[in-house]
């Protein structure tokens, strides 16, 4: 399974791309989410996108409205990964098209229970 993890943070994308990749995902990351699209665009369609909210360029809940707007990417599940914890920010995210929502800091056990909520742990994790 693929994934891709945009944040503005190097740091915050380190980390959940470990996350990902110890539960056996192919991943790649973008630093806002302009850089996503283009890694879309360029052809490589990931099962997962973990996105920052607050970014330059083009924040989280922009690239949510681009992806949903496509129709050959609606199938790919979208988790925002943030700081946004008030409850309207949560409300408006899921409104534009993110499956899931996951406040920082948070746990590797937090990311890894979402996954399995939406049904996309890889077959090794679940073992």
């Amino acid at each position: 399974m693929r994934a891709l993890v945009i944040d503005d943070s190097r740091a915050m994308r380190r980390i959940v791309t470990g996350i990902l990749e110890g539960l056996g995902y192919e991943t790649q990351q973008a630093g806002h989410g302009r850089e996503g699209l283009d890694v879309l665009e360029g052809g490589w369609v990931p099962e997962l996108v973990c996105v920052d909210w607050n970014m330059p360029v083009m924040d989280g809940l922009q690239f949510v409205s681009a992806v949903r707007s496509n129709p050959a990417w609606r199938a790919m599940t979208i988790m925002m990964v943030t700081s946004e914890s008030e409850h309207t920010q949560i409300v408006r995210a899921l409104a534009a098209g993110a499956h899931e929502y996951v406040i920082k800091p948070f746990t590797a056990d937090a990311i890894r229970d979402k996954l399995a909520l939406l049904g996309l742990l890889p077959q090794e994790a679940v073992l």
